[in-house]
């Protein structure tokens, strides 16, 4: 890929690793475009209905899944169901907002394609403001920056999950049995700290992502669909039985630890980068819509599913990755590993989208000689950082509230009601779009803030969660 393809107005919109735009019909203004006036430009032989919701399923469903029981537990069991309908609501309403100012800017400059970061620079050339107009070009740096956040964050979070459930799975091997009964005490071996299990797990991860191919990728990333596809079956059916009497589980916990379910909820619900690839790449782009919304209230069910039924099966013992607090019999363990395996194979696909924005612009300054040794030295720094970011926040749970709130809120609620603002002021906005838009963005910028600050004090309190014992009952 070279650096004029990055720096053109074409620039593909990397947050979706299994769709490349090859063309992108023009809408209408008002909600998605009218059917009748919706045409396909580019290539036809596109995906269909079905093939565009799996990807859409699979944009949305990932590690932040697993933790958002614990994630309920810091709302309560009212507040936090209730809260992941209204965000899921809110999150489908972003996307309409984005993939609605991206067809008037298509029709707008009769272009074939416009990603997250285009159309911000063209909304920013829409607004009244000289300054704004001047600046446009920073709206897809903005864009640029914080879904590198998103996506290298995405990587710091699979590094502490694996090395947590490894820690598990290794500790407890040798009391490992085919009783999974809940009741039973595993002895627990001492074993190394987890973040020592980071650094083992970093030569492989390395490895992996020298894979520079996407259609290699593809194939690990269909693994890693039937890996945790499988593991989730399990899951579910474990915790529909012996569900303790929930009546002694708060409604609604404290508000200190509320912005923490903010960061987690919000970190789940950003898929918002797949919607513009995965739209343009339909054989009839017109079904969009509707695969939008039925995607979505797919996701949000098993959002609130998993989520109540994880936390009212383990109460307040919930961890931070579900997964930790399945019983360990070697079917369990299975599942451990078999999660961690699809995470594995997951993080190359994530780590491509920053590795794709940040590294052919360095490549491009060196001769083609040594283009080869400083695309892998690059891809090792990038792997390395994450590492060592999972290294000094070892705790899933603070880590994903922090990617959460710091960068998927500003990609997910912060932006998209801006863009619509400042692409339709001009043209004409009823007063009530433009204070639903400024109320969703400020709710953004609120748990931007908020949760930002509530994670990093957790983060530097010491950590109640993490004790030393030599037994533990599962």
């Amino acid at each position: 890929m070279s650096t004029r393809r990055l720096r053109s107005e074409d620039y593909n919109d990397y947050s979706s690793t299994d769709v490349t735009p090859e063309g992108s019909p023009p809408g209408g203004m008002n909600g998605f475009a009218h059917p009748e006036s919706y045409q396909r430009f580019g290539e036809t032989n596109g995906t269909t209905w079905y093939q565009t919701l799996i990807h859409l399923l699979k944009g949305n469903i990932g590690t932040g899944l697993l933790g958002l029981p614990l994630a309920v537990k810091n709302a309560g069991i009212l507040l936090g169901p209730l809260s992941l309908l209204v965000m899921g609501v809110v999150a489908v309403h972003c996307m309409g907002i984005l993939v609605k100012c991206a067809h008037h800017f298509c029709y707008r400059f009769q272009k074939q394609f416009v990603d997250y970061g285009g159309a911000m620079v063209y909304g920013l050339e829409s607004t009244p403001s000289a300054w704004l107009r001047t600046h446009a070009i920073w709206g897809r740096r903005v864009v640029g920056l914080f879904l590198i956040i998103t996506q290298l964050g995405f990587c710091c979070v699979y590094f502490v999950f694996l090395a947590d459930n490894l820690k598990q799975v290794i500790s407890t091997a040798n009391g490992t049995t085919n009783d999974c009964s809940p009741n039973r005490t595993v002895a627990v071996t001492p074993t190394m700290d987890s973040r020592l299990y980071m650094l083992s797990l970093l030569p492989f991860v390395v490895l992996l992502t020298f894979i520079q191919n996407l259609k290699v990728l593809s194939i690990f990333s269909m693994l890693a669909n039937v890996a945790m596809f499988s593991s989730l079956i399990v899951i579910y059916q474990y915790i529909v039985r012996d569900i303790p009497d929930p009546r002694a589980l708060p409604l609604a916990a404290a508000w200190k630890t509320y912005p923490l379910f903010f960061g987690t909820a919000i970190f789940a619900f950003e898929g918002i980068g797949v919607v513009l690839p995965l739209e343009n790449k339909m054989k009839n782009p017109r079904q969009f819509p509707v695969i939008l919304y039925v995607g979505m209230t797919i996701v949000t069910i098993l959002y609130i599913s998993l989520s109540v039924l994880g936390y009212l099966r383990f109460g307040a013992d919930i961890q931070a990755s579900i997964t930790l607090n399945l019983p360990n019999c070697w079917l369990y363990q299975a599942v451990k590993l078999l999660f961690s395996f699809g995470i594995f194979f997951t993080y190359a696909v994530q780590f491509y989208v920053p590795a794709e924005i940040i590294i052919p612009p360095l490549v491009a300054r060196v001769s083609e000689r040594w283009g080869w040794l400083v695309n892998l030295l690059l891809r090792v720094a990038l792997v390395g950082v994450t590492c060592v970011l999972a290294i000094l926040i070892p705790r899933l749970d603070i880590v994903i509230s922090l990617v959460g709130s710091i960068s998927s809120s500003a990609l997910a609620l912060i932006f998209p009601p801006l863009l619509e603002i400042a692409t339709y002021y001009t043209e004409g906005m009823h007063p009530l779009v433009i204070a639903k838009d400024i109320a969703i963005s400020l709710f953004g910028f609120v748990g931007f803030v908020v949760g930002t600050y509530e994670a990093l004090v957790e983060l530097a309190a010491p950590s109640a969660a993490v004790v030393n014992t030599t037994s533990v009952m599962v």
